[in-house]
């Protein structure tokens, strides 16, 4: 199944699917009254997922906060709200005061890159370990420019 989908349009597609492998149609457009009670019954189902997921956290940020990543200030409108996510500051999932204090918008590659780094110094501790030296790194490629700068 497609998992890349917004989550509304995720539901009602599994429900699609499940709905015609049980029935063993075609892949064809949909016809008559039973199918367009299959419609209604899909989007009734979807309307109350959306209801449900209203109450969520993300849409309560999404109601505070402006729609601009807090990293990168890329805007984003209905076409593409699906790309901004909501990061807890503090990494804990479960701190979701109403206020928002928790939340900021970041656009999904932001996002994934602030969890990449926290898991970075989480799994690594810091840059250079005790056992690493930096003897390899010898070249300065401004050695000369105070030399140049001078003769100016």
């Amino acid at each position: 199944m497609v998992e890349s989908y917004h989550p509304f349009m995720t539901f009602a597609i599994k429900e699609v699917h499940r709905v015609k492998q049980k029935e063993f149609r075609p892949a064809t457009a949909l016809k008559g009254k039973n199918d367009r009670e299959t419609i209604d019954r899909v989007v009734a189902k979807a309307r109350d997922a959306q209801a449900k997921r209203e109450l969520g956290y993300r849409e309560k940020s999404l109601k505070i906060h402006p729609w601009i990543c807090s990293r990168c200030s890329r805007e984003f409108s209905n076409r593409n709200i699906h790309l901004l996510t909501v990061h807890h500051k503090d990494h804990n999932h479960e701190n979701n005061p109403s206020d928002g204090s928790n939340w900021e918008n970041m656009c999904i590659y932001c996002h994934d890159n602030e969890h990449r780094r926290y898991l970075d110094y989480v799994e690594g501790g810091s840059i250079s370990d005790d056992k690493e030296t930096n003897e390899g790194l010898t070249h300065n490629p401004f050695a000369a420019l105070k030399g140049i700068l001078k003769k100016e």
